[in-house]
């Protein structure tokens, strides 16, 4: 690891929380928290909001309008069979495999999404802060360059609170 941070480890939540509120009065924001569970005053305090829902709503809407085209070009207007009385464009019949072609779709384009936006890929080395940072530990990751002026301040909360590394 980098000697570019400091490692605030906390032993529970609340300690964790009250460290993180204290630095982020001083107006220094972590870089990442590390926790065995969401955290959502964290999470709040943080102020990082995920946006891969709206992607996931217009990967929907897009593979639902493109399935039931699609559907709808191959069994009215490019092979049109007449089975058993039914007409051409029998559309109840589309709406089963619309749905679950859109919810694989849906799927895999989210998780495509989320990877690319994580970059996360097969072969890239893990970038580990703290050995117990998902076990039972609570670990604040924050930047020595961002508290250039309230290092002291910043450790002095976090020693009151947890231990730094």
């Amino acid at each position: 690891m980098s000697k570019n941070y400091i490692l605030g480890v906390f032993d529970d939540e609340a300690t964790l929380v009250d460290a993180f509120e204290k630095i982020k009065a001083k107006g220094i924001l972590p870089v990442e928290v590390y926790t065995p569970y969401p955290v959502h005053e964290i999470l709040i305090g943080m102020g990082k909001k995920t946006r891969i829902t709206h992607a996931a709503f217009f990967y929907g809407l897009f593979a639902a309008i493109g399935i039931l085209g699609f559907l709808t070009y191959a069994a009215v207007i490019d092979w049109p069979l007449r089975y058993g009385g039914k007409p051409f464009n029998s559309f109840p019949s589309f709406i089963v495999v619309t749905i679950v072609a859109t919810i694989l779709s849906i799927t895999l384009l989210t998780l495509f999404t989320f990877s690319a936006r994580a970059k996360i890929f097969p072969g890239k080395k893990a970038e580990i802060y703290h050995h117990r940072a998902t076990d039972d530990k609570f670990v604040m990751v924050i930047s020595k360059e961002s508290i250039e002026k309230n290092e002291k301040d910043i450790q002095s909360i976090i020693k009151e609170h947890g231990e730094i590394e």
